[in-house]
């Protein structure tokens, strides 16, 4: 009789439905806000104090020792949970044992941080990029005649030869551009630069006119003497000694102290025309030993790099690439790696860690390698009108370059 509505069991049912949905939002509002306040709760509340969340109860030592054994997904997502879940994941301490696992991440074999500029979570996170093959290609620099041009880079600079001259450009802060007027210019050479390189705050070269060019990097100071009686292929400088390769069958060794520039200290007779040359980071200034042995005919070797005082890579004629340990033996490389198409390789470089690349004799193919696997990652072609040798390649942890005969080429994986 005091009900109002439809009568009958229906009616009430239908009335109790409803007072039960006013009852379950309430609660959901209640819970709502208290959610609310626990998130709140969550960003404040620091490690290790009395009450708050239970995961902010734990010490810091604690968490990042359960935070150890995330993988780079897992962490990443457990990042997203709150801000201060991201600013406590995105520690340099939890990444940086992944990211040593990773290819090109700026950490040695050993551990050494070569990159402290960047976030180790966000160079594990271009690191994916290189794994996968993802880039976006451009063109930095095009030129009319084909030359064999060699470069180095150093911090935002990156140094070209082009001809007779190396070009020193600035890099823009995306890595991806360069102002297009030259820093500096370093001359003198009568033919084309060979072979250069940056030590002791000087640029060292070898050219076709079999002489060997002392510039400045920062001043007008320049210097060149005659070192071969044919053109220098290659050069080398550090602790205060040059050595350099020539198509004469030699390798010479040389002083730039101002009282000996100039005298040549060691001759080497070597069987065959030097191309390429590399000094022993122990500095002992003798030839320590000959690698390899039973190499076929033409197996010359145009790349050669010390990753470390007993460890070196040497790529060629022959499509190899090698890793040689001097400690084990010197008859027999430790690991070798074959172009696929049966290229000659032009040059190789090393993050130091787990990653290799290459440059190939035909199309400006450029190749990633892990040297954990036996067969190739990636290929690249770099466009050009004709097929080119990749004569010359170096890489960051974000950009990798790399010279033909006609063009600078730009692989972007930071931005692909």
């Amino acid at each position: 009789m005091g009900r109002r509505g439809t009568p009958g069991p229906h009616g009430e049912a239908a009335d109790a439905d409803t007072d039960g949905e006013a009852e379950a939002g309430q609660a959901a509002a209640g819970a709502g806000a208290g959610a609310g306040a626990e998130a709140a709760e969550a960003e404040a509340w620091p490690p290790g104090a009395g009450p708050g969340p239970p995961l902010w109860r734990l010490p810091e030592e604690l968490l990042l020792l359960i935070c150890s054994y995330l993988d780079s997904q897992a962490l990443g997502r457990l990042g997203q949970v709150s801000r201060r879940l991201q600013r406590f994941t995105s520690r340099d301490l939890l990444w940086r044992p992944i990211a040593r696992a990773c290819l090109n991440s700026g950490f040695t074999r050993h551990g050494t941080d070569l990159v402290t500029n960047i976030p180790v979570k966000e160079r594990v996170k271009v690191s994916q990029n290189w794994r996968r093959g993802r880039c976006r290609q451009g063109t930095l620099l095009k030129w009319r005649r084909n030359l064999m041009p060699w470069m180095q880079l150093e911090g935002g600079c990156l140094y070209l030869s082009q001809a007779e001259d190396i070009h020193a450009y600035q890099l823009c802060p995306d890595g991806s551009s360069l102002h297009r007027r030259p820093l500096a210019i370093f001359s003198g050479h009568e033919e084309d630069v060979c072979r250069f390189v940056l030590a002791s705050s000087h640029v060292v070269s070898g050219g076709g006119d079999g002489k060997i060019g002392l510039h400045k990097i920062n001043g007008t100071f320049s210097i060149k003497f005659s070192a071969h009686e044919q053109e220098v292929n290659c050069v080398d400088c550090q602790g205060g000694v040059i050595v350099s390769g020539s198509r004469d069958r030699t390798a010479k060794v040389w002083s730039i102290s101002s009282s000996q520039l100039g005298q040549c200290l060691h001759t080497i007779q070597t069987e065959d025309r030097v191309w390429s040359i590399a000094i022993s980071p122990l500095l002992s200034g003798q030839l320590m030993t000959h690698l390899g042995r039973d190499f076929h005919r033409g197996a010359g070797v145009l790349d050669v790099l010390y990753e470390t005082p007993s460890t070196l890579l040497s790529c060629g004629y022959d499509t190899y690439i090698r890793y040689w340990d001097i400690r084990t033996s010197s008859q027999k490389c430790v690991m070798e790696w074959e172009e696929p198409h049966d290229s000659a390789l032009y040059c190789v470089q090393s993050d130091g860690n787990h990653m290799l690349a290459s440059g190939s004799s035909y199309y400006g193919v450029v190749r990633l390698w892990d040297r954990r696997q036996k067969g190739c990652l990636h290929a690249f072609s770099l466009s050009s009108p004709t097929s080119s040798p990749v004569y010359c390649l170096r890489f960051s942890t974000t950009h990798l370059y790399a010279a033909v005969a006609s063009a600078l080429h730009v692989l972007d994986f930071k931005t692909p």
